[in-house]
Parts: structure tokens; sequence; C-alpha cells
């Protein structure tokens, strides 16, 4: 491991993953559910960008500056040269929390977000990043921040820390991260079929340990073996957070702020015997053995008046990203899968399969059987299934199209040869949208002129083929041109009956 990495994996890059959670615009519904008035806009930064996909997306798809840093050189050279293609590409910088916390030339901000670092972090670094947020967090503004938790970790805590331990001291010197994941996981599988009693008392960790085996080992790598590595409760975060002037907002997990889809109505009675908001988000880990929280904690939280908030809602814009046929009505929660009310949302999803951008006032205007309540909560649930999404306003979406393009055509070019980041940029969304490898090759196609599904396939097996790769279907390998053909072809055609209407009405085609 690297000097300069203080204790944070460096031999290896993080996944080139987007994450939702940290579009500002998508905060925008949990806001209203907890009643509180929504920030500006104009300004936010992320820390820890990794590959820096979610910060170049965000920075294309809407008018937002963005700034950010991530100390690994690597990751940060690769999201740079994405933001070169960007007119108003995100400020990038290579530099630790310390160095980049205390730059003289930030501007103050209106969001800050964190995804899948506080938990990797020693706590001089957590210090840093406090005293940032408590100085450049404007008044009114949002930070959003997900991490690792008790009481969900709990039992898999000793478990971590052997296999740490076997990286450490069981690996051969010199061996790479991945042989030392590899080998821990190797070790823990012994480990298990032996039958410990810490297995038995922890029914859990066995299967857990099965799944790990077949997940990403750039993924594990930086999620299992930094030498820092904290599940932190609600309350200490709350601790650590208070000196920041903050207070706490909601979840941004939208299927945590409807009550029906987590808890049973005894916990659910409990629950609303407690005042306290930090104690009573406590227990709530309890009732759902909380593993991973994402929150939205605000600076100087004001609460709406009733109209207020009527009004605040009305006026947010949504649009639907996916096809009408291919919406289910079901939704997990923490004591099961949940049936949505066909009543509510089969009106919703034939007003909004035309894929036009409606604000939740017209859609109340046209569905005048749901309440607004009713109508706020199957919005939520829906962005939560990628059924719908937040949308911005026309002209905002039409000034950002020229960069969302240009973001889009250096995305898709990657896809020629890789298939490691299956999104592209929506100046309609202000973020990112799923489109896996072959989609952005068939979206090639297109871009060449091509407007058959056989064009668009015989394009992207020319693309494969060259390069001697083949179609992975259900774990196995296709063998042959016909099958990897008659592959491409379903897709395209999937493509075309079911994606190109919602793409081009999100602005990516």
């Amino acid at each position: 491991m690297t000097n300069w990495s203080n204790g944070y994996i460096a031999d290896i890059g993080y996944t080139y993953g987007y994450y939702h959670a940290l579009n500002p615009l998508r905060a925008n519904l949990a806001l209203l559910h907890a009643r509180i008035a929504l920030p500006e806009s104009g300004t936010a930064c992320e820390l820890g960008y990794g590959q820096g996909i979610s910060t170049n997306i965000h920075a294309a798809a809407s008018a937002t500056r963005w700034y950010g840093t991530d100390f690994n050189p690597g990751q940060a050279g690769f999201a740079r040269q994405l933001a070169e293609h960007l007119a108003d590409g995100p400020a990038l910088y290579d530099q630790s929390f310390v160095e980049f916390c205390n730059r003289s030339d930030l501007p103050d901000f209106d969001y800050i977000g964190l995804h899948g670092i506080w938990s990797w972090i020693s706590d001089d670094n957590r210090a840093v990043i406090v005293d940032f947020v408590r100085r450049k967090l404007k008044v009114g503004g949002l930070l959003y921040i997900s991490y690792n938790t008790q009481p969900g970790w709990a039992a898999m805590v000793p478990m971590r820390d052997l296999m740490t331990q076997h990286a450490s001291v069981m690996t051969a010197p010199g061996a790479g991260i991945v042989a030392k994941v590899d080998g821990a996981l190797a070790f823990a599988d012994k480990l298990m079929a032996a039958n410990p009693l810490y297995a038995r008392a922890n029914p859990g960790v066995a299967e857990r340990m099965k799944k790990l085996g077949g997940q990403n080992r750039q993924y594990l790598a930086h999620e299992y073996f930094n030498r820092d590595w904290l599940p932190m409760s609600f309350a200490d975060m709350a601790g650590w957070l208070v000196d920041a002037k903050l207070d706490y907002a909601c979840s941004a997990s939208y299927p945590e702020l409807v009550p029906e889809l987590n808890l049973t109505s005894e916990q659910r009675a409990l629950l609303d015997e407690i005042p306290d908001p930090v104690f009573r988000e406590s227990v709530f880990d309890f009732m759902i053995n909380q593993q991973f929280r994402r929150d939205y904690w605000i600076k100087g939280r004001r609460q709406l008046q009733p109209l207020e908030y009527a009004e605040q809602l009305r006026a947010q814009r949504m649009i639907m990203c996916m096809a009408r046929d291919d919406v289910t009505l079901t939704i997990a929660g923490s004591v099961g899968e949940g049936a949505l009310s066909a009543e509510i949302y089969n009106p919703i999803l034939d007003l909004m399969s035309d894929h036009q951008a409606r604000t939740i006032g017209q859609m109340q205007q046209a569905l005048r059987s749901i309440t607004l309540p009713q109508l706020h909560q199957a919005c939520m649930l829906l962005v939560e299934k990628n059924v719908l999404g937040a949308a911005l306003d026309e002209q905002e979406a039409a000034a950002r199209r020229p960069e969302t393009e240009k973001l889009n055509r250096a995305l898709i070019q990657r896809a020629h040869y890789t298939a490691e980041i299956p999104f592209l940029a929506s100046p309609a969304l202000g973020g990112g949208i799923p489109v896996h490898r072959f989609q952005q090759l068939f979206i090639a196609a297109q871009a060449q002129g091509k407007t058959r599904p056989g064009e668009w396939v015989e394009y992207a097996w020319h693309v494969l083929k060259s390069q001697g790769q083949s179609i992975v279907k259900d774990g196995k390998t296709l063998e042959g041109d016909d099958a990897n053909v008659a592959e491409l072809n379903r897709q395209a055609a999937e493509f075309h009956d079911k994606h190109l209407a919602p793409l081009r009405a999100l602005g990516v085609l």
C-alpha cells in the first residue's frame, strides 16, 4: 500500500459507479416530506468523488457549479479527463481533505455530498470535514452523507477485522490487494466450514460471506480492507455534526420515509412514543437492523407552513423514465415486499406514460381522485424504483443539453472497449440514467446514421468481435457469431420498443 494513502486502499481504483442520491434535485421530495424549506442549488461539492462519474454527470446536466477532491491521483486523473470534455466542467482536485478543505479559493456551498467516504477515513479526517462543512456550507445549505452503521454491521465487525488481519500477516510480501482479498476470502470459507461457535451464534455471517465471494474485487478492497473502518451509530454521527451547526433533515432513502414498508404497527407505536429525534432514529435502526444510512442534514432548518408545503410540492416536476409495461406495482421494504395500490399508481403511470414532464400540480389537476399527500408518496416510491425522475424546468434542461451530449459522447466512446460505466447524463433529470454497454453501442450506431435495429446489431457485434469479446448471458459466455448476434438482436429489439422513447424524452438521444 502506498504511503501517501494514509491507510486508505490506493493500490486499486474504485468502481465506476453513479450515485443518484448525490443529485441535489433528488433531495426535494424527501425534504418536502419532512416539511423543510428547500435549499438553493448554485454551488456544490463532492468530497471523495472516486472516478468522478457522479460529479461529471451532475456538472454536465445542471447549471450547478461543482467542485470536489479525491486524493487518489489515478482516479482524479480519470475524472479530470472526463471534465475536459465540458465547457464548464467541475473543478476537480487530487488533494487530501486537509489540503482541499483549507483552500482559500473555494466558494461557499449550497450542497456538500459524501458517498461511501465517512466510514473509511480517520477521525482526524472526519474532524477536517466537519470543520469544512461548518465554514463552507451556506445557511440553509444541505449535506448528504452515507455511512455504514450499527446495528446491521455488529455481527460482521469481527469477521472484517479477521480478514484484514489475514491480508496483513498471511499474504506473501509484495502481493497486490486483489491477492490479499482473494486470500482472505478463501481463509474465511475454511473458517466457516470448520463451524466455529462464532458462526453458530451469528448465523447471518456465513450467508454474507457467501455473497462476498461473487462481488467485484475493487469494491471489496475499498469496502473491507482499509485501515480505517468504522460503522457508526446515528447518535455518534449526530454528535460529530453538532459542531457544524447541522440539524437532521430526513433519510435520503425514500422507502424509509414510508413507515408501513419498514415497521409493524407495534414498532410504529413505540417510535411514536419517542420525542427525541436522535434517539428515535437510533431505535429505528434497531427496528430494521440498519447497516447503511443515507441521510440529509441541513444548516438552519426552516419548517414550511402547510400552504408553503403544498405550493412547493406542486411546483416539483416529474418525468417517466421507463416503459409503462415494465413497471411492477411492488416495492421492497424491511418487512418484506409491499404492494402498491393499483387505484393510486395505475392512473399516475397512465398519465406519465407519454414521457412528458409535468409538475405535481399538473398531475394533481389531472388525477383529482388522488390526494396531494398520496401523490407525494407515490412519486417518492416511483423515483426509488427508477420509474419516475425529478425533472429540471424545460429551459434549464435545454441549456444543459450541449454539455450532456459532449459528456455522453465520451462515455459512449469508452463503451466501445469496456462495460465499466453503464450510465449516461440526462439534461431533463439534471443527473444520470442507467444505459448499459450494448445500449450505448446502439446509440453510437444511430449517431452514424444507422436507423434500423439490424444495423445497430451489426455495428455492436463488429466492435465486440474485433476485440475478441463475447456476450456473457446468465453467467455463461456465448460461443460463436450466431449465438452472440441472436442475443444482440433480442436486446436491440427491446431497446427499440422500450427504451428509445424514454431516452429521447430524457434528452439522452
